[in-house]
């Protein structure tokens, strides 16, 4: 019929529009024979990459959107016509002209083989214009047959929420393709009946609607009710079904139009039937009501359990962060109690080591006050020595210390302590100077006396005496 034709020629039409890759075929340049142009090792991007990176754009909050623009845009599918029971001999130049007439054509589409030709207007207007005038014409002794295209682009959507306007329907479908028009069916009040239709540009572009609805969910709000397409076949209602289109030649044509209008009188067989086919419709309308209501119900369940679900969900997430947060004070507790013990290790050990360096201070201190008090013990024998008159054959009390301390060292009686050995010894070595230097000084004295000991420097004695004369220093250590 004239339906199928159509959907053939939107086919071969939608199979002819597509560009083909590579030039000259599959003859790419800048790589091998059969492939694609350009020589680009990236394959083409997948359908499900395209519409992730629109919804990425598109995924923030919808508030707020600005205004659909009303105006009419050119060359549209609903300014689409069909001609059908044209000639075989039809060229595209022909049909050009016959509708140039009446505005700006594109898209021209002539199938010689089935009889029928494609024609797209620049608008609406001009379309219904050029139907009203051609439809029904000769033209080369064919009678025309004008309609409006069928739109194969558009698709019906349902299951909508209250809060999806014509803007939002249009943003959310446009992630498909181009989209000619977007609208929300309303009632006679103004409000959402939840179903709208969306007309694409190009045919593909529903096809991939349909197939990426029905394989997942797509969500247009917060709302968990995902939408449901469907193919969308608008009603002519505009022209309907004038008699001229009625096959007249038919048998059944005349067979029904033997009786005209008529009201049955009750009780009539007429009657009869005529009250089952209306009780027939009233069980019809009495169960699409039940149906309804079966419906309403179901989805008022439906929307409280995932409202219920929703708020669980949400009571779970809280949860486990609660619980995050609770073994993050735990770890940040522990870590706490961790550097508290630091610091008090720190600490006592800190203390540790001033106490030891105090003490070692302290020793420090008095071994000096006990080296000063030696010294000045040591200097004040020293004193009494130098005061003392000094005697060779008596002998000192450091000698005498000396020898008691030798005696006792001796006898294993205490040990050996270096410098006590060594400040005895001093002290003992001076006393033996002093007894030396008295010989000195008698010596010399014998010396002087006895000429033939004289040397070119004088007596040798002399030389001995001039170097102990000056004590030797004492020796510290």
């Amino acid at each position: 019929g004239r339906h199928d034709n159509q959907d053939r020629a939107e086919g071969m039409e939608e199979g002819d529009s597509q560009p083909t890759r590579g030039g000259g075929g599959f003859r790419g340049r800048g790589g091998f024979r059969g492939g694609f142009r350009g020589g680009d090792d990236r394959g083409p991007r997948s359908l499900d990459d395209r519409l992730t990176d629109k919804l990425m754009g598109i995924g923030g909050p919808t508030i707020d959107l600005p205004p659909s623009s009303n105006v009419e845009k050119k060359f549209a599918g609903r300014a689409r016509l069909y001609i059908g029971n044209v000639t075989n001999d039809l060229t595209d130049e022909d049909l050009n002209n016959l509708f140039s007439a009446y505005g700006e054509t594109n898209e021209l589409f002539v199938n010689r083989e089935k009889n029928f030709a494609f024609i797209r207007m620049d608008f609406r207007s001009n379309a219904e214009k050029a139907k009203r005038e051609l439809d029904g014409t000769m033209h080369k002794n064919r009678v025309l047959k004008v309609r409006f295209a069928p739109l194969g682009a558009s698709v019906k959507v349902k299951n909508l929420t209250p809060w999806i306007s014509n803007e939002l329907l249009e943003l959310a479908f446009s992630i498909f393709g181009e989209v000619e028009r977007a609208v929300v069916v309303v009632d006679e009040r103004g409000n959402s009946r939840r179903e709208g239709v969306v007309e694409f540009a190009r045919k593909n572009s529903a096809l991939a609607a349909l197939r990426k609805c029905a394989e997942g969910c797509y969500f247009l709000t917060s709302s968990l009710r995902p939408v449901v397409l469907e193919p969308f076949e608008p009603a002519d209602d505009a022209d309907g079904y004038p008699e001229k289109n009625l096959p007249k030649k038919s048998s059944d044509y005349y067979k029904a139009r033997e009786v005209g209008p008529r009201l049955a009188a009750p009780g009539t067989f007429e009657f009869e039937y005529g009250t089952r086919w209306k009780q027939l419709h009233e069980l019809y309308k009495q169960k699409e009501e039940a149906l309804l209501r079966e419906m309403k119900l179901d989805e008022e369940k439906l929307e409280a359990q995932m409202e219920y679900a929703r708020y669980e969900q949400e009571t779970e997430i809280l949860r486990e962060q609660l619980r995050q947060r609770e073994q993050d004070r735990e770890r940040q507790k522990r870590e706490w109690e961790l550097k508290e013990r630091q610091a008090d290790d720190q600490r006592r050990a800190d203390e540790d080591m001033m106490r030891r360096q105090q003490d070692d201070m302290s020793l420090r201190m008095m071994h000096q006050e006990d080296e000063l008090r030696r010294r000045q013990q040591e200097n004040n024998l020293f004193m009494q020595e130098q005061r003392a008159p000094a005697s060779g054959y008596e002998t000192t009390p450091a000698v005498a210390d000396q020898r008691e301390y030798e005696a006792l060292a001796g006898a294993a009686a205490i040990p050996t302590d270096p410098k006590t050995f060594l400040d005895a010894y001093e002290r003992g070595s001076r006393g033996y100077e002093a007894g030396r230097e008295m010989r000195g000084m008698e010596e010399s004295g014998r010396g002087r006396q006895d000429n033939s000991q004289r040397s070119r420097w004088g007596p040798a004695g002399d030389r001995r005496s001039q170097a102990e004369d000056y004590p030797s220093k004492r020796r510290r250590y």
